[in-house]
């Protein structure tokens, strides 16, 4: 297998006999398109990374930012500034490089031999069917506590740099900005030349909060600029966009937009780690190069409480689901299910003399179809509470699922088999059930938000999930 081919990310895959390779990272039908000149391939037939990114290309800026003239440095290459400047940096990359390729080495080892390689006692081990490789993925987040900084821009000023949304439907979108941008994480840089990836820290949605208001359009380009215009003046201030071509760089977004930022300029972000809730394969969505991340409803003060529900067999609901009629796959759920059964319970708003989460924590499956886009807060609702989640929905890359097989703690059902959920479900033994809800009970740690993040939670987990892509690319000085 040739890397730089087919390397759609996740953990797992362990070599059925001494003769196997061990996969930590599986491949898939996808294809990453990346220019990667004079290619040096390392773990030949055990891993699927590293990708080498190795040219210094530069993007021109798109015409619809006429404040960059050009982000071509105009010096002589030959000159002892430029050539003692190529050097530190070659240093710099290869420093950083040495460090990675020891990581996955261990990681490697780590899913070949069952054991794990610590440098501080862990307090939590994972382990399980939820896993699709519990030991790489520990390992993977030790070696990612050990090494992994990221630089977060200081350019621009709040709403709409710096700065993001910490309540509602995006919450994560600036929970995550905060997290990386107050310097209180321990993952953050000391300095640029030490950062494995960088951030930046642009609020889709501050950008259609206060630039778009009054709504006149929902065109996207003032939204496309804006972060076009971002990228290239730090392509223009500093080396680090230009030497991998953004594939070390990485944005972080929960809006409906946000998947269109990269549409009017591909090139531009062909390489460039997009983290979003939106996270629609049929939509242009790579899970190669992508993150997908948790929709949470966060409200005002308050934090991810996770609780165990009711217990398994006391709850009396089947299936229960509340919302607005927003997308096709809703208004398909209202019609064969809203007001029609008596144990498959389907509302669009919830009658007042009911209570929201009352009605989840006695349910044994909650619901869980796409709005307006594929992801839905109601996952990490129903997780939060012990309900088995039903993912109704096409194309969604769900969240973390380099590390985790959902197939263990949730159901999916496609959009086609709408009229068939009751059957479905019922069609789920007892003993069945019950390990499913063991199991997302298991899982609440990774979708648990704290602040400060804490180990494994999911800030960690997003942040684990960028890891893996940054391991899968190797730059060449």
């Amino acid at each position: 297998m040739v890397w730089g081919e087919t390397i759609h990310c996740h953990l797992g895959a362990m070599a059925k006999n001494s003769k196997e390779s061990v996969s930590m990272i599986l491949c898939s039908s996808l294809v990453l398109v990346v220019v990667i000149s004079s290619a040096h391939y390392y773990f030949r037939d055990l891993f699927t990374f590293p990708v080498v990114i190795t040219t210094n290309k530069i993007h021109p800026p798109p015409p619809s930012s006429p404040p960059m003239q050009s982000i071509h440095h105009q010096h002589n290459v030959s000159s002892p500034i430029v050539m003692r400047r190529r050097r530190h940096t070659n240093t710099i990359i290869e420093e950083l490089e040495e460090g990675l390729a020891r990581a996955r080495a261990a990681i490697r080892d780590a899913a070949r031999t069952r054991t794990y390689t610590w440098y501080k006692k862990e307090t939590f081990i994972p382990g399980g069917r939820i896993y699709k490789n519990p030991y790489a993925f520990l390992q993977s987040h030790i070696e990612m506590e050990k090494r992994f900084k990221i630089w977060a821009y200081k350019e621009g000023e709040p709403p709409i740099f710096n700065h993001g949304p910490m309540n509602d439907i995006y919450s994560i979108e600036g929970q995550i900005i905060d997290e990386l941008c107050t310097g209180n994480s321990p993952f953050t840089a000391r300095h640029p030349d030490e950062a494995h990836v960088f951030f930046l820290p642009v609020s889709i949605v501050g950008i259609i909060r206060y630039v778009y208001r009054p709504y006149t359009t929902y065109a996207r380009d003032r939204l496309q600029n804006i972060v076009a215009d971002y990228i290239h003046m730090v392509a223009e201030r500093y080396p680090f966009w230009n030497r991998s071509q953004g594939a070390d760089h990485f944005l972080a977004s929960c809006h409906d937009w946000a998947p269109d930022v990269s549409a009017a300029s591909p090139e531009l972000y062909k390489n460039f780690i997009r983290v979003l809730c939106n996270a629609n394969i049929t939509e242009g969505f790579l899970p190669v190069r992508d993150v997908s991340m948790p929709e949470i409803f966060l409200r005002h003060s308050t934090l991810g409480n996770q609780s165990p529900g009711e217990p398994p067999l006391s709850r009396h609901i089947l299936a229960f689901f509340a919302g607005g009629s927003h997308g096709i796959v809703r208004k398909i759920l209202f019609q064969h299910w809203k007001d029609k059964d008596n144990e498959v319970l389907v509302y669009d708003y919830l009658p007042k003399t009911l209570n929201y989460t009352s009605m989840m924590a006695n349910s044994r499956f909650c619901l869980c179809p796409s709005g307006y886009e594929v992801a839905s807060p109601r996952i990490v609702e129903a997780i939060s509470v012990g309900c088995v989640p039903v993912i109704v929905s096409d194309g969604y890359a769900l969240p973390f699922g380099d590390v985790l097989d959902w197939s263990k703690f949730s159901v999916h059902v496609p959009v086609r088999q709408i009229p068939e959920i009751k059957t479905i479900l019922q069609g789920v033994s007892t003993k069945k059930y019950l390990r499913l809800q063991r199991r997302v009970l298991m899982v609440q740690r990774h979708f648990t938000l704290n602040r400060p993040a804490k180990p494994f939670d999911v800030i960690h987990m997003v942040l684990h999930s960028v890891w893996l892509r940054r391991l899968n690319v190797k730059l060449n000085g």
